[in-house]
């Protein structure tokens, strides 16, 4: 593979306007082989950066996943690559196990003929929707939503959501499995989670400005401060801070 000619920040990246996700290729480090095509969005590749394995966001289930988390298939990462106009990423990685979910070793491993041509396609099913593979890896679903996409203004808070996380967040603190960055974010302590709670907290009033201009952007509102909460949980848990102390505190403010 051609020699890298220079080093470009995380801020260069250039993402889709309209989903903010950018393009990942993983390529084998030593092979060369392509191994799959997933996206990104800016935590995504921070992740990424900064475990050393292959996160992802998955478009059909709005959330982050990293590879292998099930599996055990992860993607160790070498090195990260920009393309010339930012808008695409590879990431050279190391895999320990296919990288396809049909237990093929890469994702790429038919052919495209014209029409006419093969059944070889409609033998095999046809292709996979985009988001096939995360879901057979993680064993999760895709997130619910009404037709439009968006979410009614009056459905009922609900918690169940916040306390699945608050228990994922509890095991990686009691298991610190290597790869996880949860994991990562323990072992660096209240210092690292601190400055990653100002990192996001900055990112949603960005988001907040660019909605309050333009009204479709809302979803990146939501999913910046999701991430930001996300932060705030996991330094609660190392700090030894329960959810419910927080409430009691909201409680006797309201």
């Amino acid at each position: 593979m051609a020699a890298v000619k220079g080093e470009v920040e995380l801020a260069r990246v250039r993402y889709d306007a309209a989903t903010g996700l950018v393009p990942v290729v993983a390529q084998d480090a030593e092979t060369g082989d392509v191994l799959m095509l997933a996206y990104a969005d800016r935590e995504a590749l921070k992740r990424t950066l900064a475990t050393g394995y292959a996160w992802y966001y998955s478009r059909s289930r709005r959330a982050y996943w990293r590879k292998g988390e099930t599996s055990g298939n992860v993607q160790r990462v070498v090195e990260v690559r920009v393309d010339c106009d930012g808008d695409a990423v590879l990431y050279r990685v190391v895999p320990e196990g296919p990288a396809c979910h049909t237990g093929e070793q890469v994702c790429f491993y038919r052919r495209l003929v014209p029409d006419g041509v093969s059944s070889e396609a409609s033998k095999e099913g046809g292709l996979n929707p985009e988001g096939a593979a995360v879901r057979a890896e993680e064993g999760d679903a895709p997130a619910a939503s009404d037709a439009s996409g968006d979410v009614p203004g009056n459905v009922a808070w609900d918690e169940s959501a916040l306390a699945r996380l608050w228990g994922v967040i509890d095991s990686r603190y009691r298991e610190r499995p290597d790869g996880s960055y949860t994991t990562y974010l323990f072992t660096h302590g209240a210092e690292r989670m601190g400055k990653k709670i100002g990192e996001e907290a900055v990112e949603v009033a960005l988001a907040g400005l660019k909605a309050e201009r333009d009204a479709t952007a809302k979803a990146e509102v939501a999913s910046e401060s999701a991430d930001l909460l996300y932060h705030l949980l996991v330094l609660w848990r190392h700090v030894g801070v329960q959810p419910s102390e927080v409430w009691q505190v909201l409680e006797k403010r309201a």
